[in-house]
């Protein structure tokens, strides 16, 4: 039993970073389709296309605010102290995904008629992988000589 625990322990130290960005980003994913659902179960109307984006709009602005502190803490352990100039990147990145996924939804919802919900969770899929990639690139860069 030792032996499987030393193994797990190594691949997650070995793979730390993608461990606990899939973790971060399947909450992340929740805080997001949890506020979407809340949206459209009460106040806004997916059938109606500006009322759709707008619970887009709303889901995202609570699941970014989620993602840069978790990501800056767990996943990237960012040491930057320029917080601001940090969380600008962080932003201006989720907001290029944010268009790639109003897109998304706006042709499989209103285009293609299809539900709601499923186009939504499969654009998240998608969202998570551009979000990590525009994140480990641009937002979160691990300085050279840090000893990291």
């Amino acid at each position: 039993m030792t032996g499987i625990w030393n193994k797990g322990k190594e691949l997650y130290l070995k793979y730390r970073e993608q461990i606990n960005y899939l973790i971060v980003g399947g909450l992340t994913t929740a805080v997001s389709l949890a506020t979407y659902w809340l949206s459209v179960n009460t106040v806004l109307d997916p059938k109606q296309p500006l009322q759709l984006q707008a619970a887009n709009v709303i889901s995202w602005i609570c699941a970014v605010a989620f993602a840069y502190f978790t990501n800056r803490r767990f996943v990237f352990r960012s040491r930057e102290q320029n917080r601001l100039k940090e969380a600008g990147k962080f932003v201006l990145s989720r907001l290029t995904t944010l268009g790639m996924e109003m897109i998304i939804m706006g042709l499989g919802v209103s285009v293609l008629g299809l539900p709601d919900k499923a186009v939504k969770l499969v654009a998240q899929f998608i969202i998570i992988i551009a979000n990590y990639v525009l994140s480990k690139l641009l937002v979160f860069q691990k300085k050279v000589g840090n000893g990291e």
